[in-house]
Formats: C-alpha cells, sequence, structure tokens
C-alpha cells in the first residue's frame, strides 16, 4: 500500500524560469479583447478536429454574434 503513494512523498524542485514567469504575471489585467481572443482560439482548436469545414474565420464571425447570460 505504501509503494502506491512514495511518488508523492517528495517534492519536486520548483523550476525557477516559471516561478519567476509566475510572479510575473501574477497581477496581469487580461483585457476583454485578449479575453475574446482566447475563447475564439480555444473554440477553434477544440472544434477543427472535429469538422474540417470550421475555420478561425467562422469561429469568430459566431462569436460575434452570439451572447453569453450570467
Amino acid at each position: 500500500m505504501m509503494a502506491a503513494r512514495k511518488q508523492f512523498m517528495n517534492r519536486p524542485t520548483p523550476n525557477p524560469r516559471l516561478i519567476a514567469l509566475l510572479e510575473e504575471t501574477r497581477n496581469a489585467v487580461v483585457t476583454d479583447e485578449v479575453l475574446a481572443a482566447q475563447r475564439i482560439s480555444f473554440a477553434y482548436g477544440n472544434a477543427s478536429e472535429e469538422a474540417e469545414n470550421i475555420t478561425k474565420a467562422s469561429v469568430t464571425e459566431s462569436a460575434g454574434r452570439m451572447r453569453l447570460s450570467a
């Protein structure tokens, strides 16, 4: 039983470059434009594998017509 958990006993040494990047971006402000671009990229990346007729332009166009409700 202990062997199954042994991998979690020692914590790996943090990557200093990764830590520096996290600190650098900790207080970064994400604008509405950047967030919209990220959503489009996410949707395109997930949909393009499923259907060959989906383009980034078509996803952008669709995103412009959609309204999110809270």
